[in-house]
Parts: C-alpha cells; sequence; structure tokens
C-alpha cells in the first residue's frame, strides 16, 4: 500500500506518455497494490487497470474549474420541488446544508473549536463558502482539512482560500481517501458529492466512524445513491424511456458526450474512472454502520433532464419545456413514494448515536428509500 498515492499517479502520467498502461504496471508494481476489490463491488482487479481509473478521474477534473455548474433548468426545477422538500429540514440548498450542520456542531464545541474534513474536496471551492457561511454565523475558531487526491484541484484550492484571506480555516490535504485513516478525531465529517467516486466504500465508512466517534461527531453528506455508473434500474429505466420517446430529435443531443441518443442510453459512468463506481452499495453500507439523524431523498427520473448532458437543451422559457419537466417531476414523486422505484440523491446526517430519532419525509425512511440489489 501507499502512502501518497498522487506521487504514483505523477509518475504514471510519464510512462503513460513513453511507454504505454503496461510499463506503468511494471514499473510501480514494487510500490503500489491497489486496494483489494470488495466482494460484489463493481471495481477494478488489477494495478493496470486500477492505475488508469485513476489518471482517467485525474485528468477528468485536471482543468475543471467549475465543478458542480448545472443548466438553467436545472434550477428551474430545484426552486420549484427541491426547495420546498428541503426548507422544513432548515436548509435551502447544498451549501446551507453543511453550514446549517456544522454551525450545529460547533453550538457544542470545546473553548478549544472545532477540526472537520472535507473528503474529496477538489477545488476547496465549496467549503470555503461553508467557511465563510460559519464565520458570518459568528463562528471563528475551526479549521476545515480538505482531502483530495488530484494535486491541480488543491493548488486551485490553496489559491482561493489565499485569495479570500481563509489561508487560517481551509486547509488542503493531499490523499487517497480510499486508503485515508484519520490522524486524529474530528467533530463532523463532510462528504459532498464524493462518495459515490469511493470503491473502498466499507474501509473509507469505518475510518470515518472511527474518526468522529471520541468526539460524538457526524457525518454529513449530500451524494448519489442510484444504481452504479448512474444507470438506471430496469423499473425506472421503462417510465423514463416513456418520456424519452415523447421529445423530439432536439431535445436529445448529448452535451457532454456530443453525441445524438435518438434512444435513451442507459450509460456506465463508471466505465473508465470512479463516477458512481459503487454507488448502489451507500445506502446498505451506511446503515449497517451508522445511525441515521436526517435523511432527506429525492430524484429519479427528473435527473437526465435537468442534468449537465441534456438539460441544456431544456429552454426555461418556454411553456412545453417547462410542463415536460413538471410532469416527469410529477411521476417521480408518485413512483418514488409508492416504492417502485427508489431516489438516487439524498442529503444525510449520520452519527454512531443510534438512540437519537431520525428527521425524515413521512414514509420515505433509509429501510424504505434502499432498493434490494440482485446478486451478480
Amino acid at each position: 500500500m501507499i502512502s501518497n498515492l498522487t506521487r504514483l499517479v505523477n509518475t504514471a502520467r510519464s510512462v503513460f506518455a513513453a511507454t504505454g498502461t503496461l510499463a506503468v504496471a511494471r514499473k510501480i508494481r514494487s510500490q503500489f497494490r491497489p486496494p483489494r476489490a470488495p466482494q460484489g463491488a463493481d471495481s477494478v482487479s488489477n494495478e493496470r487497470e486500477y492505475l488508469a481509473r485513476v489518471s482517467a478521474e485525474i485528468a477528468t477534473f485536471d482543468h475543471c474549474d467549475v465543478v458542480h455548474d448545472l443548466p438553467p433548468i436545472f434550477h428551474y426545477w430545484s426552486n420549484k420541488y427541491l426547495l420546498p422538500l428541503i426548507e422544513p429540514f432548515g436548509f435551502v440548498h447544498p451549501d446551507d446544508f453543511f453550514i446549517k450542520q456544522l454551525a450545529k456542531v460547533m453550538d457544542t464545541a470545546s473553548a478549544n473549536g472545532a477540526v472537520f474534513i472535507s473528503i474529496g474536496a477538489g477545488n476547496c471551492d465549496t467549503e470555503l463558502r461553508v467557511a465563510q457561511g460559519l464565520i458570518a454565523l459568528g463562528h471563528e475558531n475551526f479549521v476545515i482539512e480538505c482531502l483530495d487526491l488530484n494535486p491541480s484541484m488543491l493548488a486551485r484550492g490553496r489559491d482561493l482560500a489565499k485569495e479570500h484571506g481563509m489561508e487560517r480555516h481551509i486547509r488542503p490535504l493531499e490523499g487517497d481517501f480510499n486508503q485515508w485513516r484519520a490522524a486524529k478525531p474530528y467533530h463532523a465529517v463532510m462528504a459532498n458529492q464524493s462518495l459515490h467516486h469511493v470503491m473502498q466504500l466499507e474501509h473509507l465508512f469505518d475510518a470515518i466512524l472511527d474518526a468522529i466517534k471520541p468526539l460524538s461527531g457526524v457525518l454529513i453528506t449530500s451524494d448519489m445513491i442510484g444504481r452504479n455508473g448512474h444507470q438506471r434500474w430496469p423499473e425506472a429505466l421503462s417510465l423514463l424511456e416513456e418520456y424519452w420517446d415523447e421529445l423530439p430529435p432536439k431535445y436529445k443531443y448529448n452535451r457532454q458526450l456530443k453525441r445524438q441518443d435518438a434512444q435513451f442510453v442507459n450509460w456506465d459512468c463508471a466505465t473508465d474512472g470512479f463516477e458512481g463506481i459503487r454507488a448502489q452499495d451507500i445506502m446498505r453500507l451506511l446503515s449497517e454502520r451508522f445511525h441515521f439523524d436526517l435523511f432527506v431523498p429525492f430524484a429519479n427520473l427528473i435527473t437526465p433532464f435537468i442534468d449537465r448532458g441534456f438539460g441544456h437543451n431544456f429552454d426555461i422559457d418556454s411553456e412545453f419545456d417547462r410542463s415536460f419537466i413538471d410532469r416527469v417531476h410529477a411521476r417521480d414523486e408518485v413512483e418514488i413514494r409508492a416504492g417502485r422505484i427508489s431516489p438516487t440523491q439524498m442529503f444525510a446526517v449520520l452519527s454512531s448515536d443510534w438512540s437519537r430519532p431520525t428527521q425524515c419525509i413521512d414514509g420515505l425512511t433509509p429501510g424504505f428509500c434502499t432498493r434490494k440489489v440482485e446478486a451478480a
């Protein structure tokens, strides 16, 4: 096992350029063994494939200054439907979710302040906004460590913190969350759209539990919990295809992959990198280890129509486009509440205290929303 995977990835890059993939495995085999693939996981079985995935993951985000940019139709949908769903739980958008939850932790932290860590922090832009939000609420004595594999993104995060005078609160930390172990206890662990990139979920969740237990801390996460690779399960795919068939061709151009999809392609995003590599295991593994203090699930059928791939094809000024989104969302709600399809996203706060009540939408408990995955 390695202590600094990024160093090896940089080595891999130069070797890839000179001699190809096989040479990478040969050059670093003596230094590196990838995490063992857990039973039943869609994961990597050898060094060469794992390194190729790591390289693809880093390349995807190396020059990505804005990770979470979304089309206008997403904001139409989120303001109309997601906002009323989350407001009763005390927050109005993802940043506000993390700010409010960390502020609760700060309210009970000692006079020495609080130490947080964000898993898969990328450019540290969310963490910077969260830190600013905590300061606006009167909290000054805290640090958010920002763990990420990608040195380019961490460098941008370091520059961003310096630009805003936040170096005291934002501390970039290079490392691989598949192998991370906490060197100290944390009052809270953040995971913003990062868990679905993790191959070694069992290891990471155990490490997080060990990190938060000594301080009665929490895991605060916003993430994807659908099928691996962000595919749709058969019961959802058949419904989605009904709406896909309604759309004129102009709505079926995939802006991310730059191709026309006459038929909806149930694409596996985890083919090359780590995007959604074990998303379908997240709920089950969390439920085995943590108590859900808060659980707010949402979205399934609607996601492809409002996300980066096809969402930019919709015009929020078009009555047809808005009506279509409204109808898909309504069907989503009916099917999720009936238990015929499962939600693919969540906001959640988890702890090791099983005596606490679980805040959730009526009927949509963690158990109800966890799809039973057939054996491979």
